[in-house]
């Protein structure tokens, strides 16, 4: 059970509340509940990109470069927004930073509705969706678990890194069923409704640290509430100055950019129409797809065990190495209907599709410490910018080539290409601290 603080420690937390003894459930249990939904329901727009292809292209007659670049704009802002983003919750707090993102993401989607020509679409689904998205992403996960949790990191981090792949379970094939039937215009409602329909939970139920209820994190001490801190902008931008005089961060940023180039920038984006393209019909890709959400949950929650367990650095070169040769098969499985070849890619690609998110937030915490949320913000935005490359050149690959077949080749090699960096990534050991002590000695159990 989490230590609380002695009487004197009590007396400097103004104005948190003062410590008081854990229930049996620790609060930090909820919290992490909260922001599993949140990142559930936030989770239908990143199932739509590789819906909408297709239906825009048909309707509007744009070609699928051109819808790729709202696409790619949307990945580059969901990362370049979430460094930014880690730093205003250290200034305003998750909960506000939170909900306000979840408005933003209704109404860019919502707006598309209306959307008549494409500079539309690159504004409401690429900037203020990506603005967005990239304020309550993976970055919102490290933050939580990095103020509510000390013991149990790793697989905290795994579980709500799952979230996303269980909004695009619990909505893809929704939203594919819908396109089919209604058109693209009522599953893009249906992202912005559930958005708007998980914003109040977040304001009512989320809160920001431990002292705000008198609580120590989970597995470690009680620490006073630090006060606000000012200049979000500035100290993203130092912290990014500061990372980037390190080999690591070049490590680290250039493996995500890849793991971000080899999924969503690829196999979210394009394998719809991929598979569409050899007669399979969109439903069926979709659901193929919404499997691979179920075997990313049990991958990612599995990886942030082993997280807590096995070196980080190998665990990503493993990742990496069976992902690029995964891909490369990719192209000689996809038919007009499902065959159990394609399945095996599809549950082998799902069990590795983001494992790679927790041993890459627990390097980044092993080498900057406290600033390691922050820089992590900035490692997902590679992730993002590669996603978003690729998301274009791969729609762009479409037009000219007229198959997806070469993109798929190349992420492989790249990703044969991230195992290797990840190797040379060194060990960096920070000296115990008392709350790390704590962590090692606390109890297992909730």
């Amino acid at each position: 059970m989490p230590q609380t603080a002695p009487a004197s420690a009590s007396a400097s937390t103004a104005p948190s509340r003062a410590p008081r003894r854990a229930a049996r459930i620790h609060r930090a249990w909820f919290v992490a509940a909260v922001a599993f939904v949140t990142i559930i329901g936030a989770a239908g727009f990143a199932s739509l990109p590789g819906l909408l292809i297709e239906p825009l292209h048909a309707e509007f007659d744009w070609s699928r470069g051109t819808i790729g670049l709202a696409v790619s704009v949307n990945l580059a802002l969901y990362g370049l927004t979430a460094p930014f983003a880690a730093a205003l919750m250290g200034r305003f707090g998750i909960r506000r930073v939170v909900a306000v993102a979840l408005l933003v993401i209704a109404c860019g989607a919502l707006a598309t509705v209306w959307m008549t020509a494409p500079w539309q679409l690159v504004l409401c689904w690429g900037v203020l969706v990506g603005l967005g998205s990239g304020s309550m992403a993976l970055a919102f996960a490290a933050t939580v678990t990095n103020r509510w949790f000390t013991a149990r990191r790793g697989l905290v981090t795994g579980v709500l890194t799952a979230a996303g792949a269980s909004g695009q379970l619990v909505f893809l094939p929704l939203l594919a069923w819908l396109v089919d039937r209604h058109g693209w215009r009522p599953a893009t409602v249906t992202v912005a409704l559930a958005a708007l329909a998980v914003a109040p939970f977040v304001w009512l139920l989320m809160r920001d640290h431990p002292a705000d209820v008198g609580l120590a994190p989970y597995g470690g001490t009680y620490e006073p509430k630090p006060a606000p801190t000012p200049g979000a902008t500035r100290r993203a931008l130092k912290v990014l100055l500061d990372a980037a005089r390190t080999g690591p961060f070049w490590l680290l940023a250039g493996t995500f950019a890849i793991c971000g180039a080899s999924t969503n920038g690829l196999v979210r984006t394009h394998f719809v129409p991929a598979a569409h393209d050899h007669g399979m019909p969109v439903t069926a890709a979709a659901g193929l797809l919404a499997v691979v959400g179920v075997f990313d949950v049990i991958g990612t929650v599995a990886s942030g065990w082993f997280t807590d367990r096995f070196d980080s650095r190998r665990l990503l070169a493993v990742y990496y190495a069976l992902r690029g040769i995964s891909l490369l098969f990719l192209p000689i499985l996809l038919a007009p209907s499902v065959r159990p070849p394609l399945v095996f890619f599809i549950v082998f690609y799902g069990l590795d599709w983001v494992a790679t998110v927790p041993p890459t937030i627990a390097l980044c915490r092993e080498h900057y410490g406290d600033d390691g949320a922050i820089v992590f913000g900035w490692v997902l935005a590679s992730h993002q910018l590669g996603a978003a490359v690729v998301a274009f050149l791969g729609g762009l690959a479409r037009d000219l080539t007229g198959s997806y077949d070469v993109v798929w080749y190349a992420s492989g090699a790249l990703c044969a290409m991230a195992a290797l960096m990840a190797m040379t990534i060194h060990h960096h050991r920070r000296p115990p601290t008392p709350t790390s002590e704590a962590a090692t000695s606390s109890p297992a159990g909730v």
